[in-house]
């Protein structure tokens, strides 16, 4: 039997309409992984797994919110692994939002009814040190809504956390997150 975390990314994925072939692809590559891996929601699962994350966006200072990533070096969207306690892939994109973020009360998944991925991202990384083997994560990103009077505070797992405007990225970024926030602009309007 699956655990109920692994059959909502499975529901989830399979609900989800990718943008283009590309990212079509990509969710069946997802959808793959977890028909042949039973534990593939968790952190343990090598060489990939099912990660969750979510783009923190204030709407009436047309901004979001991003992470300075200690292992990565990169301005990055809140998010991380899936823990035991997660009823969804939503509910760890948004668990890990509150986490990182400081922002206790008032962040909202959209579609607030149904939260559905805006984006999927796979990538390679060192999930327990340097000296350990990459790693892959297969992100399923969120679009997450914070109150207009949201304050922001540092976790201890980010070297910085500042918001940037929608046409204000830092350097330090890459195409996902340039994606990603494109994307999340485009759906709020």
């Amino acid at each position: 039997m699956r655990d109920p975390l692994h059959a909502d990314a499975v529901r989830t994925l399979k609900a989800w309409s990718a943008p283009d072939d590309e990212e079509d692809l990509l969710r069946r590559d997802y959808l793959d992984h977890l028909e042949a891996r039973p534990d593939g929601v968790w952190r343990s699962c090598r060489p990939a797994h099912i990660t969750a994350s979510a783009l923190v966006v204030d709407v009436e200072r047309g901004r979001v919110l991003l992470t300075l990533h200690p292992k990565v070096g990169l301005w990055l969207q809140l998010g991380g692994h899936c823990e035991p306690g997660d009823a969804s892939l939503a509910a760890a994109a948004l668990r890990e939002a509150v986490e990182e973020s400081g922002i206790g009360d008032g962040l909202l998944l959209q579609p607030a009814d149904d939260p559905m991925p805006v984006k999927l991202d796979r990538h390679a990384v060192r999930c327990a040190g340097r000296d350990q083997p990459e790693n892959t994560h297969l992100d399923v990103q969120y679009l997450v809504l914070a109150p207009a009077d949201a304050v922001e505070q540092i976790s201890e797992e980010s070297l910085d956390l500042r918001w940037f405007g929608f046409d204000a990225l830092p350097t330090l970024t890459d195409g996902s997150v340039r994606d990603l926030t494109a994307r999340a602009r485009k759906l709020l309007g």
